[in-house]
C-alpha cells in the first residue's frame, strides 16, 4: 500500500512538472507579457507635479526640449556634495546637457523668441525647494533628483525625436 501511495505521489509530481514546461504560454507569451508590465510600471513614476499634457501641448516643442534640458542644468548646479556622484560624472553631464540645449538652440533660429513654459520653470523650481532645499540637499534627495531628471530627459528625446521624424 505504501508503495502504491508513493508512485502515485511521483506520478502526479512529474505530470504536474512536465505540464509546466511544455506550457507553451509560459514559454511565449509569459515573458513578453511582464516586459510590458514592467514598462508600464516605469511609466507610471510620479513626476512631481508636472503634468504629462505640458509635454503634449508645447506649442514649440524645440523651445520646450530646451527648456527642460536649461532647467535640468540649473537644478544639478546646486550643491551636490552629498550625493554618491564622483564630481567629474556631474561635471561631464552638465557639459554634455548645455551641448545639447545650446546645440538645440541654434536650430530655433528667429523663430524661437517665444516665452518659456512657466509651469515647466515652477516645477523645476519645486523639485528644488521642496526636494532638495528641504531634504538637505541629502543623498536620499538627489536620488529622487536623478530619477526624475532621467524620466524628463527621456521624454524630452521622445519631443525632439517627434520633430526630426516629422521633418
Amino acid at each position: 500500500m505504501l508503495n502504491r501511495i508513493l508512485v502515485a505521489c511521483l506520478f502526479l509530481a512529474l505530470s504536474t512538472e512536465g505540464s509546466s514546461l511544455s506550457c507553451r504560454w509560459m514559454d511565449h507569451k509569459f515573458r513578453q507579457h511582464n516586459e510590458e508590465t514592467l514598462n508600464l510600471l516605469d511609466t507610471m513614476v510620479s513626476h512631481r507635479g508636472l503634468p504629462n499634457h505640458l509635454y503634449r501641448q508645447a506649442e514649440d516643442k524645440l523651445v520646450f526640449t530646451v527648456q527642460v534640458l536649461e532647467e535640468v542644468a540649473v537644478l544639478f548646479e546646486e550643491d551636490h556634495s552629498s550625493a554618491s556622484w564622483e564630481d567629474s560624472t556631474v561635471r561631464n553631464f552638465l557639459n554634455i546637457v548645455n551641448k545639447q540645449a545650446e546645440e538645440l538652440h541654434s536650430c530655433i533660429g528667429s523663430h524661437g523668441h517665444k516665452r518659456k513654459t512657466t509651469k515647466l520653470h515652477m516645477y523645476f523650481k519645486r523639485l528644488s525647494h521642496h526636494i532638495l532645499k528641504e531634504m538637505g540637499h541629502s543623498a536620499e534627495a538627489w536620488e529622487v533628483i536623478r530619477k526624475e531628471t532621467k524620466a524628463h530627459l527621456m521624454r524630452a528625446e521622445q519631443l525632439a525625436s517627434s520633430l526630426h521624424t516629422a521633418h
